[in-house]
């Protein structure tokens, strides 16, 4: 098996549900780079849209999807799914300086219409991140109690972008750690893991891109997320349970369609 991550690695992550302090997938030149395609590729959103909408933009954007079949990133994503899986998701968290928006407590697992639970979220610092500016806030080994009922919350009021949370005391909140990372590293999360993100307070920007991988023993529903394409990184699919997708030809594209964010309609 190909993989960069240690066995203690390995094992640190399916005892705590994350890891950080990886190798840098891209040097601070390459990400300064990277950040100016980002710009190239935002130049396409519509009036109205940001950075939020641009979800699954790998499936028609070859610069993005370059980024998101990095061999350096594929072979840490080997370490934990094992060595079949795909790419199905990906999608930029940008909070510009001194915004007040937050990620409310949740599991990425709650919301996505997917089983069984074999995922891993690398989420890749566009800018350094650290606990000033809005870094991740994860709580250590919070995958092990299961999927947890969430309760629909009210935006305007919470000033999270999330319509559903996890409610106060179904968690460990106090043993939560921050995510820091430094601009072109990344950090690693299971589909489980209760995380959040609190407001950007610095003058500074706080971008990243997280991009999302599941064992080909993972099936999507149709019915929720039509769209859905699962794009094999590694390895073979024995399953068959989604559709393929096509590695895009364009440097810089926007679907047709606009994807489903099933982490703002919640369950329906």
């Amino acid at each position: 098996m190909t993989t960069s991550l240690t066995p203690e690695q390995q094992q640190f992550f399916h005892e705590n549900a994350y890891l950080i302090g990886l190798s840098p997938v891209f040097t601070p030149g390459e990400m300064a780079v990277h950040n100016q395609e980002l710009a190239k590729l935002a130049a396409l959103l519509e009036p109205g849209e940001s950075y939020k909408d641009i979800r699954e933009w790998h499936e028609t954007s070859l610069w993005l999807f370059e980024i998101v079949t990095n061999p350096k990133i594929l072979d840490l994503v080997e370490g934990i799914l094992g060595p079949d899986f795909y790419l199905w998701a990906s999608n930029f968290f940008v909070k510009e300086p001194r915004t007040h928006d937050t990620v409310g407590w949740h599991q990425d697992a709650y919301y996505w219409p997917m089983s069984p639970h074999h995922s891993v979220t690398v989420w890749l610092a566009f800018t350094d991140v650290d606990e000033e500016n809005g870094a991740m806030k994860i709580v250590p080994g919070s995958h092990n109690g299961g999927v947890i009922e969430h309760q629909r919350n009210d935006p305007g009021k919470t000033g999270s972008v999330l319509t559903l949370e996890l409610a106060s005391g179904t968690f460990a909140a106090a043993s939560a750690v921050s995510l820091c990372l430094r601009t072109g590293r990344v950090s690693m999360h299971d589909d489980r893991a209760v995380h959040s993100s609190q407001a950007n307070r610095s003058d500074r920007r706080r971008a990243g891109l997280a991009i999302r991988y599941s064992g080909t023993d993972v099936k999507n529903d149709l019915s929720v997320n039509p769209h859905f394409k699962a794009f094999l990184m590694r390895g073979t699919d024995r399953y068959h349970h989604n559709p393929e997708g096509v590695a895009p030809t364009e440097r810089f594209g926007r679907p047709q369609f606009k994807p489903v964010s099933i982490e703002e309609a919640g369950k329906i």
